[in-house]
């Protein structure tokens, strides 16, 4: 998998929601698990343009783990 940003405001990249994820206790809920990793990244904080592209992310890593 290959990095990018996807908060530019905060400079969160997806290793760091997959991070971020790794301590989420609400691994089998999208939403809940994006109030974690917003809690430890802060990403979507700032100007919010990055909420759908951080969910994508996280329904991606969580699809991944599932499997």
């Amino acid at each position: 998998m290959e990095n990018y940003t996807i908060c530019n405001c905060k400079q969160v990249s997806y290793f760091d929601i997959s991070d971020a994820l790794q301590k989420s206790t609400h691994f089998d809920d999208v939403l809940e698990a994006f109030e974690d990793v917003q809690k430890i990244t802060h990403c979507s904080t700032g100007c919010g343009g990055c909420h759908q592209k951080v969910l994508d992310a996280i329904s991606e890593i969580m699809g991944g783990a599932m499997r």
